[in-house]
């Protein structure tokens, strides 16, 4: 496809999600209901056929040399898409935000002013790797009363055109308009720098991927953008803490999924626990193959357990998002220098600490300045389907509007509005 083609493709599929846009906006509630429930269905009665086309892009990435971590999230098993499944039904089931009025409030003129919940109308989605948030976005977008584009990868078009064939279909059966979801399909790079650059049809723009991809889309789009760049989680080992549980929830943060951006980078320990913490998840980690690179006192530490891959830390390390197999390792007075090291140097993105001290889990909850906080759990957590959002566009490390998991919520909108009785303003 040549540059005016590409040109004319991309204003073409922005003119029609805006049409469709607005005819989603006013869809009842049950006519979206009755379109994600249908997806549900029929992701389960296409998992077979769907692997068939999963298996081109696996084939291929293989063939092109991509990372082990990288052709992992291209996978569609079964249970990838029976939890696209659910995450539809659960999001079916959720009461529906959209024309939901907040806040009402009588004023002394006598008018009475709220806050109306409305979609954000459309939004470009674009994304790397992973198939399924074609479905994930698809389904948000439908139970949030928007239209969407979507571009996927070019790693994973044959299993995204699968995908977005059965969300139009689904959209066909409830009598919504197929355009609501469109996937651009064409794996030209020239159609993201049209898609960022539409005002006239797209409200905002979402990336979901490599540090690079966020950062060119930062760069060079006309339309707001919700982001996250990257995912350097924390966990920090407190003193006191449950050791057993410590150890169990560090191992799951760390070594449950190495390709996920909510996956533990950095390991902290109080030095009151760590002669007793570190060689038992050391020797889980070592087991498990994962590389430890470490501050001096958490290699004096670790050098002695049998079959560990210790290796000094860099300053570097402590920003790492690794995405692999490897850990930062490092030792810490307490609570204080804790929070200091993880504001200094995490992406806000999700940072936990294991602790059975209220007061520190208390203050690490209000000092950590990430977009989620956790006490005695795994870091794996932070994501939408986990926290009964049905799904998730994202993660967005942002301080304005949607913070953390985005949600519904975090692709409408609230304007006021202010119900009178014939008064005027004196």
């Amino acid at each position: 496809m040549n540059a005016t083609n590409t040109t004319e493709y991309t204003l073409a599929l922005g003119s029609q999600a805006k049409v469709a846009s607005a005819l989603m906006a006013r869809a009842p509630s049950a006519m979206k209901n009755v379109a994600l429930r249908a997806l549900a269905r029929l992701l389960r009665e296409n998992t077979a056929a769907l692997q068939v086309d999963n298996a081109k892009d696996i084939e291929r990435a293989v063939a092109n040399g991509l990372s082990a971590p990288m052709v992992d999230r291209l996978k569609l098993t079964p249970k990838v898409l029976e939890t696209c499944a659910e995450g539809c039904e659960q999001l079916a089931a959720m009461a529906d935000v959209i024309g939901e009025i907040i806040g009402m409030k009588q004023q002394p003129s006598g008018i009475r002013v709220g806050q109306m919940r409305v979609p954000i109308g459309v939004f470009g989605m674009i994304f790397e790797s992973r198939p399924n948030v074609t479905i994930e976005a698809a389904s948000l977008s439908i139970k949030s009363g928007n239209a969407c584009i979507l571009r996927g990868g070019s790693e994973a078009i044959d299993s995204n055109k699968a995908l977005a064939k059965l969300v139009q279909q689904a959209l066909t059966e409830a009598g919504l308009p197929a355009d609501a979801v469109q996937l651009v399909q064409t794996t030209d790079r020239e159609a993201v720098g049209q898609l960022i650059a539409m005002p006239q049809f797209v409200d905002v723009i979402i990336p979901r991927g490599g540090k690079g991809l966020i950062e060119r889309i930062s760069r060079d789009a006309k339309v707001p953008v919700i982001k996250h760049l990257d995912g350097n989680c924390h966990t920090y080992v407190d003193d006191p803490c449950d050791i057993a549980m410590a150890v169990k929830v560090a191992d799951n943060a760390k070594t449950n999924k190495y390709s996920p951006c909510n996956a533990t980078e950095g390991l902290l320990v109080a030095r009151g626990v760590a002669a007793q913490f570190l060689p038992l998840i050391g020797k889980i980690y070592a087991d498990k193959g994962v590389e430890m690179r470490c501050d001096a006192e958490g290699r004096a530490i670790l050098e002695g357990v049998a079959g560990a891959n210790v290796t000094d830390a860099t300053e570097q390390d402590w920003y790492e998002e690794y995405l692999a197999p490897i850990v930062s390792v490092k030792l810490v007075d307490g609570v204080d220098e804790a929070i200091a090291h993880i504001n200094r140097y995490s992406s806000h993105h999700t940072d936990a600490i294991l602790t059975t001290n209220h007061v520190h889990a208390q203050r690490f909850l209000r000092e950590v300045d990430s977009a989620s906080v956790m006490v005695n759990a795994s870091t794996r957590f932070a994501d939408g389907f986990e926290y009964g959002l049905g799904a998730e566009i994202g993660i967005s490390t942002d301080k304005f509007h949607a913070r953390g998991p985005v949600g519904i919520e975090g692709l409408t909108s609230l304007k006021y509005v202010v119900l009178g009785e014939g008064e005027v303003r004196a």
